[in-house]
């Protein structure tokens, strides 16, 4: 492979910080300083003695040796401060390393407020600064993520070092964790200490990720194209001592999302250097990427005594191997281009009352998640979270529309700047014909609650609206001014016909007070003198979407739309999935339809800047058994005493600590497929 001159460039990440390999942490920034220069310049010299023998490094006369500068700068920004009296000191080669005291070691208890050291907190994710403080949040967990969408709180970033932490940090890091865990003898294995990591995740417990062909709507979904196992890429070599970033080849080992497990060209069987990256990051290009831009293909320092032809090497391994396209990257660019805009003018649903939208501003974009201001907020805490295409939100005048409520602004003028999001960007809805059998006002069916999303209810029509849009009331707990009715599209994947759980086996959540148990249909339709909605009127295409149970994904928790939470795919009823969010209880679970803007692949939040919420850690899961009991009781009871609370009850509920469930909103995407339903018919 022939090479082009090599370009000046920068060391590359990894390195910069803390000078070259085997160089002693200096106590002084001039020794420190002249100690780099003086192994920079042996480096470089012992490198291009190597590179004679290789053969395969014409034109790569000029490798840059200026590295000391950004190195010293970098270091200059980091000050390091004595070791809290909580952490152990460590002492290697007599040098003392202490912990820095800055952001990235700081956490604050999302409990109590105390502000400490981040990893003398209590819990894998740091959260916490005592057991107390994470079994009293687990407990009134409810209640707090309750009064949190009350208030309108936006994403808080949890359990996530933002900036690299030195060397000397992660070691004390490392000596705290290690003695947390002998001091409560946990038998879990070691968390990164960069936090959670969906490689160690997956390759740990033997994983399997959904396919990123599974979700449509998100980056590269459409144009995934063969990317499989064994497709090489050209990434940057780690295992290497010069002072300046160079690439090697890599093959894909497994994919898991969009992360893919790479193993370095040449090193076999070998998986001890094998790593995991994004293979939509902008250091991973196709082969031949390194030769058409003039960067030196180097190879791993583990192998280099392997092979005396490298090149010769790389044209046998290579031949009729599959590659990225070469516009790989520049797809991925195009595929993350979002046309919502802030200050786009939207109707969305009203989160304290689902019967009705309002109008709201797009004030953020990410990843296609749309972080939405109510109108009316002057200080821009009343938001909403949501996709864009979620079925929550429509073009401004689609409630005049279509006859649904709608809560008018105080606000009569336009702010400046804001102006109303174009129609056409919105999802689409299945068109219907209404002239001929349609759903009637008073019709029974199934509907997932969109309340309680890990429950599907008795329902009822209780209006017809134009465009084949419905308003659902869930049988025995609606408002008697109907505010907690929702709107589905008749086309919606979130409504069944009659006896469509009793066919799948999916338990059936009867009307709250209804004491005729087990419940049953017939008895139901004739008791209430009413009608089932006819079958052939619902959504039975199940579209080929690819899920299997056990695969991992990223999704929604739709009880906290702002949170995007490690997720397990563990039932799957045609386009209906069934959304287990790891290491929390099954009560948490949350129906969702196969083809929801909800669901994103593995490496979604990490592609795109969102913030990925973990897996609850051991505490949490220790005091959610503890206290399951008491939580199902209560569940269970909600059906059972009076009718459901108006926003305004509910908060002043929660103040005297009461528990309750509250929903911002609806959840499936309404889409299309192919399959169909059976109904058991009785005499």
């Amino acid at each position: 492979m022939k090479r082009l001159k090599k370009t000046s460039r920068g060391p590359w990440t990894g390195k910069e910080k803390w000078g070259c390999q085997g160089e002693k942490v200096r106590k002084q920034n001039e020794k420190d300083h002249t100690g780099e220069q003086q192994k920079t310049e042996h480096s470089t010299h012992s490198e291009r003695k190597r590179r004679d023998s290789f053969g395969m490094f014409d034109g790569y006369d000029s490798c840059s040796e200026d590295t000391s500068s950004s190195s010293s700068s970098d270091e200059s920004e980091e000050e390091v401060a004595p070791l809290p009296s909580s952490l152990p000191i460590i002492k290697n080669n007599g040098q003392v390393y202490t912990y820095p005291d800055g952001k990235s070691g700081m956490a604050t208890c999302e409990m109590c407020g105390m502000v400490g050291v981040r990893d003398a907190f209590y819990s894998k994710t740091k959260r916490f600064c005592s057991v107390s403080c994470s079994r009293s949040y687990s407990s009134n967990s409810k209640k707090a993520s309750i009064l949190a969408r009350l208030q309108g709180k936006p994403p808080t970033k949890k359990a996530k070092v933002l900036q690299k932490q030195p060397l000397v940090a992660k070691l004390a890091a490392y000596a705290q964790y290690q003695a947390t865990l002998q001091s409560q003898a946990k038998t879990k294995s070691a968390v990164s200490l960069e936090g959670f990591s969906w490689g160690n995740y997956i390759n740990s417990n033997s994983f399997i990720a959904a396919p990123v062909t599974c979700f449509k709507h998100a980056p590269m979904g459409t144009c995934w194209g063969d990317i499989s196992e064994n497709v090489r890429v050209e990434v940057p070599n780690t295992d290497c001592s010069l002072p300046t970033k160079v690439f090697w080849i890599a093959g894909i080992v497994k994919l898991a999302g969009y992360n893919a497990l790479l193993r370095y060209e040449g090193f076999e069987s070998d998986s001890s250097l094998d790593f995991w990256c994004n293979i939509c990051g902008s250091d991973i290009h196709p082969v031949g990427w390194c030769a058409a831009s003039g960067k030196p293909l180097v190879p791993p320092r583990t192998i280099q005594h392997k092979y005396t032809n490298w090149k010769a090497f790389l044209v046998k391994r290579l031949t009729g191997a599959k590659t990225l396209p070469p516009d790989f990257s520049q797809k991925v660019s195009e595929s993350m281009q979002y046309p919502f805009k802030p200050s786009m003018r939207v109707e969305v649903v009203d989160k304290t009352h689902l019967c009705r939208t309002r109008v709201a501003i797009v004030e953020s974009v990410i990843g296609g998640r749309l972080r939405l201001v109510y109108e009316e907020s002057e200080d821009k805490t009343d938001d909403f979270w949501c996709h864009m295409y979620s079925p929550l939100i429509h073009h401004i005048g689609w409630s005049r529309s279509i006859g649904h409520r709608f809560k008018r602004s105080d606000i009569t003028k336009k702010q400046d700047g804001h102006f109303d999001t174009p129609p056409h960007l919105f999802a689409k809805v299945k068109e219907v014909d209404q002239s001929g059998e349609w759903y009637k006002e008073g019709m029974k069916l199934e509907a997932i609650d969109p309340l309680n999303l890990s429950a599907i209810c008795v329902a009822t029509i209780r209006k017809v609206l134009a465009d084949g849009f419905l308003m659902i009331g869930i049988d025995g707990s609606e408002a008697a001014d109907g505010s907690d009715w929702f709107c589905y599209h008749a086309t919606s994947p979130s409504i069944f016909p009659v006896g469509f759980c009793e066919i799948n086996m999916i338990e059936l959540t009867p009307p709250r007070g209804y004491t005729k148990l087990p419940f049953k249909w017939f008895d139901y339709l004739r008791e209430t003198g009413s009608i089932a909605a006819p079958v052939k009127l619902f959504n039975k295409d199940v579209p080929n979407h690819g899920f299997r149970v056990g695969m991992k994904l990223e999704a929604v928790d739709l009880m906290e739309p702002r949170l995007v939470c490690v997720a397990t795919v563990t039932r799957i009823i045609h386009r209906l999935l069934r959304i287990h969010f790891d290491g929390w209880e099954e009560e948490y679970d949350q129906w969702v339809d196969c083809e929801s803007p909800d669901l994103y692949p593995v490496g979604w939040c990490q592609l795109t800047g969102y913030q990925l919420q973990p897996p609850a850690p051991q505490t949490s899961r220790e005091s959610q058994s503890g206290s399951s009991k008491q939580k199902k009781k209560a569940k269970s009871q909600q059906y059972k005493g009076h009718k459901k609370m108006t926003p305004l009850q509910l908060k002043e509920e929660l103040l005297d600590g009461e528990e309750y469930s509250f929903l911002q909103g609806a959840s499936d995407q309404e889409s299309n497929g192919s399959a169909s339903y059976y109904i058991k018919q009785e005499p």
